[in-house]
């Protein structure tokens, strides 16, 4: 039966080739580090794939926020903001720890936030 549909379809299996070996290559490059990020480097973040870091950001964020309701908000802002400043403390010291640079660019981020808010507030 599995022969017939390969006659039939042969545009789906041509379609699910690319597919699945892009799923493969996905995980293999998602799954490199293999111990929890509270312990990775700079450079276990730095091995993750590109498309991949702000991903990352946005669980450690979460899970630095220890699930409190401000967690729940995605700040796609401050992401695109802590994400390329990351990467660049990170490349400068490969060997320091990943997660109080995480924490640390993110309370940078935070108080530049409140800054601006406190300025509109004052022009309103």
């Amino acid at each position: 039966m599995s022969d017939l549909l390969v006659i039939e379809f042969p545009k789906v299996k041509c379609l699910l080739i690319p597919l699945i070996l892009t799923a493969a290559a996905t995980t293999t490059l998602a799954a490199k580090v293999e111990k929890p990020v509270t312990q990775w480097t700079c450079a276990d973040f730095l091995s993750v794939d590109d498309q991949f870091k702000p991903k990352v950001i946005y669980w450690a964020t979460a899970f630095a926020k220890g699930g409190q309701p401000e967690a729940a908000v995605i700040d796609i802002k401050g992401i695109e903001k802590v994400t390329p400043q990351i990467i660049g403390k990170c490349k400068k010291e490969p060997q320091a720890s990943f997660w109080p640079r995480l924490k640390d660019e993110w309370k940078k981020v935070e108080a530049e936030t409140e800054a601006e808010t406190k300025k509109i507030e004052k022009k309103l």
